[in-house]
């Protein structure tokens, strides 16, 4: 067969799990010779990898699919298939439900990938592989087929918080965490493909645990002395495992562990995340932020906010307001409560109305922008250390510094993998602009 024939087309949703998941099959789609191709239309293979965490991700999987209608009048070869967390959450039912699906495969079941299309081109149809493998160890090795400079590293799957709003403990399963020595190994190949930043990715990385009793903050600490890689970041952390070891640890190795942390907070009062499930209050949570914030100054911290949760009065929506001018994020992921299958939440009568959702969402919005836009200005005049990720056609590098920051400067014989020193300029929540300066 043609490049052409043999074209996958992945429609990637989701978080950066996901996003990881993705590489991972392109990479295993190449042993059977399938390459990557820019849109459906050139596709003999179609995968939309689902996420089931936002609004209405069923109906985005019926919707993108039935865009594929005529390509599949066009070509009956074509193949197309959902993975995921909305596959792993629906199994039989979509290929019942969505006619023109010949697949379906699960979290656990991506290595599987390039045996269920195998199957498909031998006359196999409607393939459901969506079991959990609860009772295997977690060795996965990340294939990625250009890592580039920076590249995600999973540490762990699954999740066994069960947060009252959260369908991930049923879509990704129980906590499974991977070999320290394994990953040590992973990180130290990747290096020597060029790659001098990873991010230690995880649904809790906090909950890491290898089988020879190491914990996170003893995978950050041997990922700092035992690999050449030159930058560490991690997310996402839970609240409620984030202890002084893990702030020492990031302290101590600040030369590689980059200073950001994405600290979910979901809400700003102490009974709501008591309803959440999320195991701390606010005031413990504020702690946590003082603590970090004491060790490492000028880290720069991000989190996710829900609104609208069940039973969410105005009064306690308001100290979700007050919380974010007091820890002053850098940038917030904020979102409308939408009940999720399987669910505790989803069950509960109290439910908000989608207005009063939208309207606490665009409050939040309207209270960060200020805060963000002042936090940014505050770089005016710093001196940062970039990683080049990129160059583009004008000949500007970009790329983040420590604090997560994408930076923006003209490159002057810099290239991608290079570290530059870059002056401020001008600063907007969204990009920093420099120049770059002697070391």
């Amino acid at each position: 067969m043609s490049q052409f024939q043999r074209g996958v087309y992945i429609s990637t949703y989701g978080c950066q799990m996901n996003v990881n998941d993705s590489e991972r099959m392109y990479s295993l789609l190449e042993m059977l010779d399938y390459h990557p191709v820019p849109s459906p239309e050139q596709a003999s293979l179609i995968i939309i990898n689902s996420c089931s965490v936002r609004e209405k991700p069923v109906h985005k999987v019926h919707s993108e699919v039935g865009r594929y209608k005529d390509l599949k009048s066009k070509n009956p070869a074509l193949k197309i298939g959902v993975g995921g967390c909305v596959a792993q959450q629906e199994k039989n039912k979509l290929l019942g439900d969505i006619p023109l699906l010949d697949f379906v495969f699960g979290t656990d079941a991506i290595d599987e990938l390039p045996g269920i299309v195998s199957g498909l081109e031998k006359g196999e149809a409607k393939l459901n592989k969506t079991r959990f493998s609860h009772g295997q160890p977690y060795q996965v090795e990340t294939l990625i087929t250009n890592p580039g400079v920076s590249t995600f590293v999973n540490i762990t799957k699954g999740c066994d918080n069960f947060c009252t709003f959260c369908v991930v403990p049923f879509t990704r399963g129980r906590e499974r965490s991977r070999k320290l020595s394994e990953l040590i190994t992973d990180i130290q190949a990747l290096v020597k493909r060029g790659v001098k930043e990873v991010t230690l990715l995880g649904q809790n990385v906090n909950s890491y645990r290898s089988e020879c009793g190491t914990d996170f903050g003893g995978l950050l600490k041997a990922v700092a002395e035992d690999t050449d890689v030159s930058r560490i970041r991690y997310t996402t952390s839970h609240p409620k495992d984030f202890n002084q070891e893990l702030v020492d640890i990031s302290q101590k190795y600040r030369e590689k562990i980059c200073d950001y942390i994405h600290l979910p907070v979901q809400c700003g009062n102490s009974e709501v995340l008591e309803r959440m499930n999320r195991g701390y209050t606010r005031e413990e949570y504020l702690d946590k932020v003082k603590m970090i914030k004491q060790a490492i100054p000028g880290v720069a911290l991000s989190t996710d906010i829900i609104v609208g949760f069940p039973g969410e009065t105005e009064a306690q929506f308001e100290e979700t307001l007050s919380l974010i001018e007091e820890v002053r994020y850098d940038g917030i992921y904020a979102f409308k409560y939408s009940p999720r299958p399987f669910t505790k939440a989803a069950r509960w009568e109290d439910q908000l109305t989608d207005a009063e959702k939208s309207i606490r969402l665009d409050r939040v919005f309207a209270l960060q922008r200020p805060l963000a836009l002042e936090l940014a200005q505050e770089n005016l005049g710093g001196t940062f250390e970039v990683l080049v990720e990129e160059i583009d056609a004008e000949g500007m590098a970009f790329g983040r510094n420590t604090q997560n920051r994408k930076t923006k400067f003209p490159a002057m014989g810099k290239n991608p993998g290079d570290f530059a020193m870059v002056k401020i300029e001008k600063a907007r929540p969204s990009l920093l602009q420099g120049l770059m300066v002697e070391h």
